[in-house]
C-alpha cells in the first residue's frame, strides 16, 4: 500500500459528510452502538482530529529541528484519538483518560543523555487507553524503558546501531509474503539452539502451529500459515515493506512500533520544553551519538506514523 494512497484517503475523510459516513461504517460492526447516532455525534471531533493531526505534522516538518518534537507528538496524539473515536464511540469516556499515561524524570542527573534516559507507564492516561484498545494489549509487557531499548525498535534506525556496534533488528522477511529467514547469527542473541528459538519465536507465527522450516546456506527458512502483519508482534516493518526480528533477548519486546514512537516522542517534548539548556547544547554542539539518533528518529516518525496511523483507518474501512 502506498503513502500516497493513505494521503489521499485521510483527505477524503476531511468533510463532514465522508467521516460521518466513514465512522458510520465502523460502528456497524460494534455491538449495541447506534451506528446513526453515534457516527452523527463523533463526526466533527473525528474531522478535527485528524485535521489538527495532519497540520502539526506539515508544519513540524517546515519548522527547526527545535520544535519538532512538541509538533510530532501532539500530531500523533491527535490521530490516535481519530483512530479511537473509530473503536469507542463514547471516548473520552472519563477525565482519568485525557493525561498522556507517561511520566518521565523530573530532575535530570550529572551527564545525563538521552539514549540512557526512561519513560515509566502509567495506570492511566491515553498511553495505556491506546494500547488495550487499539492495539489490543491487555498491559504493556514492562513499566519502564529506556530510549536506546525504544530507539533500537524501529528499522530505518537500526543502521546507526549498526555502526555504533550495537546490532539491534535483523532483516528477516517481505511484507505480504509467508517464508521468513533467520541467519543463525540471530541465534547467539538469544542463546538458543535451532529447536528451543523455534519453539520460541512460533508463538509469533499466524497460525502459531501451522508452520515448517528448513535450513538453508546458514539460515533457518520457516514457512508460516499466512503473511506476518503487524499484528505479529515482535515483528517490525519498514515503510520500504522490509520486516525485521530484534537480533538478541534484551531487544525482544512485543510491542507494536506505535508504542515506541509515542514514548519516545513524548520524552523529546518534555525535554524540548523544560530542559532548555540540555535541548540547546545538543543541537549546537551535538556532543555525542544522542544528537544522529534523535536527529534521524524525529525525520522518519514524521513520514511513519501519519502513514502508519492512516493505514489503520484505511483498514477499517476496507473490512
Amino acid at each position: 500500500m502506498k503513502p500516497t494512497e493513505i494521503y489521499s484517503f485521510l483527505s477524503y475523510l476531511q468533510s463532514q459528510q465522508t467521516a460521518q459516513a466513514y465512522l458510520r461504517h465502523c460502528y456497524r460492526k460494534l455491538p449495541e452502538v447506534d451506528a446513526e447516532k453515534k457516527s452523527y455525534e463523533n463526526a466533527n471531533a473525528f474531522l478535527y482530529y485528524l485535521a489538527h493531526g495532519k497540520q502539526f505534522y506539515e508544519n513540524g516538518q517546515k519548522l527547526d529541528l527545535l520544535l519538532q518534537p512538541l509538533l510530532y507528538f501532539y500530531g500523533m496524539v491527535h490521530l490516535l484519538k481519530a483512530c479511537l473515536l473509530t473503536v469507542r464511540p463514547d471516548y473520552p469516556e472519563s477525565t482519568t483518560v485525557l493525561a498522556h499515561g507517561v511520566s518521565a524524570r523530573k530532575r535530570k542527573k550529572k551527564n545525563y543523555t538521552f539514549f540512557q534516559d526512561e519513560v515509566r507507564i502509567q495506570h492511566n492516561g491515553l498511553f495505556p487507553y491506546v494500547i488495550k484498545h487499539l492495539f489490543g494489549f491487555k498491559k504493556m509487557p514492562f513499566e519502564k524503558s529506556d530510549m536506546a531499548l525504544l530507539l533500537g525498535l524501529i528499522p530505518e534506525i537500526s543502521p546507526i546501531f549498526n555502526w555504533h556496534q550495537q546490532k539491534t533488528l535483523v532483516p528477516v522477511g517481505k511484507v505480504n509474503e509467508a517464508m521468513l529467514c533467520f541467519p543463525f547469527e540471530l541465534l547467539d542473541g538469544y542463546h538458543l539452539t535451532k529447536h528451543a528459538f523455534m519453539q520460541k519465536v512460533q508463538h509469533y507465527f499466524p497460525g502459531k502451529d501451522a508452520f515448517s522450516y528448513r535450513t538453508e546456506n546458514d539460515m533457518l527458512m520457516v514457512k508460516t500459515a499466512g503473511a506476518i502483519d503487524e499484528s505479529q508482534t515482535p515483528f517490525f516493518f519498514d515503510t520500504a515493506g522490509d520486516i525485521y526480528f530484534p537480533a538478541s533477548r534484551e531487544n525482544c519486546l512485543a510491542i507494536p512500533e506505535a508504542a515506541a514512537h509515542y514514548l519516545i516522542l513524548y520524552n523529546l517534548s518534555m525535554l524540548s520544553r523544560y530542559e532548555a539548556e540540555w535541548w540547546g547544547e545538543l543541537l549546537i554542539v551535538k556532543p555525542d551519538i544522542d544528537y544522529p539518533l534523535i536527529e534521524q528518529f524525529l525525520q522518519i516518525t514524521a513520514r511513519k506514523m501519519p502513514f502508519y496511523l492512516g493505514r489503520q483507518l484505511y483498514r477499517r474501512f476496507n473490512d
